[in-house]
């Protein structure tokens, strides 16, 4: 099993102040639930994780790729879902998917169905999360980021993501501690 992802000393210089330093690594099908000791640096370790942000120092690499030079490769490794995604009518869904689908390049009508099937999945999770969870799966990443992930949802969202490697980003320990129970009850 290889490293997915690997920060070592990854610093967010481009804010003030600096966020950082972060040094996390995650294997293939793994689930690794990161306590953080604010929200912007829960959500800037996850924007580094997810190749959204580079890092000023240190060195982030995501499936061996080097962010800052490889920007492309490492956004077909990963997908992200942000702490507070935009709520979506079941029409502005289905755009959704349609626009996600021309980005990765993946036929419309199966990213729907794939979608849906993860919706399925989903059951039970709020709209305005599980529909940004299953547009960033329907690509079948290789590394899925939440930034600081509901943590009533943890065993539907591990669930949905299916064997894939999961890194989530957490402001107390408690939520962390529920992705991590969670990780231990679904099948990886």
């Amino acid at each position: 099993m290889g490293y997915l992802l690997k920060m070592c000393e990854a610093r967010f210089v481009a804010g003030r102040p600096p966020a950082g330093p972060f040094t996390l690594r995650v294997c293939d099908r793994e689930r690794v639930a990161a306590v953080f000791g604010n929200a912007r640096d829960a959500s800037i370790a996850a924007m580094l994780a997810a190749a959204i942000v580079k890092a000023g120092e240190g060195s982030v690499l995501i499936d061996e790729f080097d962010p800052r030079v490889q920007p492309v490769h490492c956004k077909r490794v990963v997908a992200f879902v942000p702490h507070d995604p935009l709520p979506l009518e079941e029409t502005d869904f289905r755009r959704y998917i349609a626009y996600r689908a021309a980005l990765w390049g993946i036929d419309g009508m199966r990213a729907l169905a794939h979608a849906q099937l993860l919706i399925e999945r989903l059951e039970g999770v709020h709209e305005a999360f599980a529909y940004p969870i299953a547009g960033a799966l329907i690509a079948s990443p290789k590394l899925l980021v939440l930034d600081r992930p509901a943590a009533a949802y943890a065993r539907c969202i591990l669930a949905a993501a299916g064997p894939r490697a999961v890194f989530s980003t957490h402001e107390t320990s408690a939520a962390a501690r529920a992705f991590a129970l969670a990780a231990e009850l679904v099948p990886a």
